[in-house]
């Protein structure tokens, strides 16, 4: 029988995935993608509405588990909730039984506010290390529908914060992720991607999200498979600049080993 699907607020804070969310920690790691689900849209937003840079990323194996209140048993269960990421990684498990299924800010979030509310026939999907950290037990283990799925994470920092220790970062090349907006006419975001094109800058991920100041206008996320100070690209992005409505570089990081 097929699972239901509503939203809830969770109770967690911080940045959709974030693995940090202390106000006062100068960095945060925020998961923008997963290989199998695809963007988390949450946060591209945030990163475009806060003043901070990407300075790094990392890719994790997604390990996801479903966790409970100490003595409940998985017959229990009735509601099962996280992030929507969360629950379409786990859907084959999650689709072997009726549950109602809630869709929360973020993972940790969900078992923060099981074990807050003390929620019973309550569930989480999340991973088993937050599920210690709670002090939820763990009734099914290894519940990933693809073994091979993995999140990508950024590090984002503020402004003022020092570059981060990255082992193992040299030697792997450099990304750049860049934000930009155009008129709505004919032509223009083939003109703007073409800069690039036309200097051999690779883009490995495009993707628009709706611009927020205008009905049915957008904003055009780009991956740049190179540094921006490398004078191809800086040239290219000089250009954009010239031609856009707006382009703001969210940051060249080292990229993460595959």
């Amino acid at each position: 029988m097929p699972s239901s699907r509503r939203s809830a607020r969770s109770s967690g804070s911080g940045w959709p995935g974030s693995a940090r969310s202390s106000r006062r920690s100068p960095r945060e790691r925020s998961g923008p993608e997963s290989s199998r689900s695809g963007t988390v849209r949450e946060t591209l937003d945030l990163l475009l509405a806060h003043d901070a840079s990407i300075v790094g990323e990392v890719v994790v194996p997604v390990r996801l588990c479903l966790a409970a209140l100490p003595g409940q048993r998985i017959e229990d269960i009735e509601r099962v909730s996280s992030h929507y990421q969360a629950l379409d990684q786990a859907e084959t498990f999650l689709r072997s039984r009726p549950w109602t299924l809630i869709s929360t800010y973020n993972t940790a979030g969900a078992g923060r506010s099981i074990a807050d509310r003390a929620e019973r026939r309550s569930a989480a999907v999340l991973s088993p290390r937050a599920a210690g950290l709670f002090g939820l037990e763990v009734l099914a283990s290894g519940i990933e529908s693809d073994p091979n799925d993995r999140t990508r994470f950024w590090v984002v920092a503020r402004p003022d914060a020092a570059p981060p220790d990255l082992a193992g970062a040299e030697g792997r090349g450099r990304r750049t992720t860049a934000v930009f907006g155009v008129r709505n006419e004919p032509g223009t975001l083939l003109a703007a991607l073409g800069e690039h094109a036309e200097r051999g800058v690779n883009l490995s991920k495009l993707e628009s999200r709706p611009s927020r100041e205008r009905a049915w206008e957008y904003v055009f996320w780009v991956d740049l498979d190179v540094d921006a100070a490398d004078p191809a690209c800086a040239e290219a992005l000089a250009q954009l600049r010239r031609d856009a409505t707006m382009v703001r570089v969210l940051g060249s990081y080292p990229r993460a080993a595959d």
